[in-house]
């Protein structure tokens, strides 16, 4: 991406956000976009996590741990539980290389360029989430796909299915400004992999995703209601199967999605912007 593509009239390098109008700040993005996009083509291995992940997990928690939590014999509803709760899963797997990513550019001088450059500093994190959000849809296009293999029904309908869609795609890209303010806050890659998993284990496996939370101790079944990946969860699972309360665990999705949006968005330009 040359630094004629990002030109913008009255711009000039180093430029406020407000110096920079909307159409600018548009073709900006798109143009970053694009560079992220070329960057994965030129590394396809980029996209193993996106495409092998969800066929792992799927297949591993229905068929080595399917029977011992749901019982022998009652695969079929395990799966009606599991595929909703993993569409969680995969947008926070999904939105931890959003930091990584971030690191790795300000390693490798990518950033030095982008100072340069007369471009709105929150145009190159944007561009970033839109492309992690279109890895995103394929991981969930791939691990409905497998759950429809072994059995999966939409037994909602059409506009809730493609809700449960919606909603854990706005609630990962919301926690992906979690991962880049992380990235842009620790020195390599690897911190930024090990910090995130510290993170995310306890709210993956201390959730309703794989089994119900009236089987855990008291202590964690408190700790599951409070947990927004088992609003998530609950809300992705009723609104496929038809069933089950889903204005409440929507609504609190939505709102931890607007808080961590609100809270983290700001921090990481501004942490971008000294940065660069």
């Amino acid at each position: 991406m040359s630094a004629a593509t990002m030109t913008a009239p009255l711009a000039k390098p180093g430029a406020d956000e407000g110096g920079i109008g909307l159409r600018a700040n548009l073709r900006h993005i798109g143009a970053l976009v694009r560079r992220n996009a070329l960057q994965i083509k030129q590394d396809p291995e980029s996209m193993f996590d996106v495409l092998l992940m969800p066929v792992i997990f799927i297949l591993l928690f229905t068929y080595v741990f399917g029977g011992a939590i749901a019982g022998k014999g009652n695969q079929q509803e395990y799966i009606q539980r599991l595929v909703p709760g993993m569409m969680a899963m995969m947008g926070m797997n999904i939105a931890m290389a959003v930091g990584t990513g971030v690191n790795e550019d300000f390693r490798k001088g990518v950033m030095d360029r982008f100072r340069t450059m007369p471009i709105a500093r929150s145009s190159v994190l944007i561009a970033k989430i839109v492309v992690e959000i279109g890895r995103m849809l394929i991981a969930t296009a791939i691990l409905l796909g497998m759950g429809f293999l072994i059995g999966l029904e939409v037994r909602g309908t059409i506009p809730e299915f493609l809700g449960a869609i919606v909603l854990s795609t706005v609630f990962g890209a919301a926690l992906m400004w979690i991962f880049i303010l992380l990235g842009l806050a620790v020195k390599t890659p690897q911190a930024v992999q090990g910090m995130a998993m510290l993170v995310l284990m306890p709210l993956e496996f201390g959730s309703s995703i794989f089994a119900p939370t009236t089987s855990m101790p008291g202590w964690l079944e408190s700790f599951t209601k409070v947990n927004p990946i088992s609003n998530l969860a609950d809300a992705a699972r009723a609104l496929m199967n038809g069933q089950g309360a889903v204005a409440h665990p929507t609504l609190v999705t939505l709102g931890w999605a607007v808080t961590i949006t609100a809270v983290t968005m700001p921090l990481a330009v501004a942490k971008f912007r000294k940065k660069t």
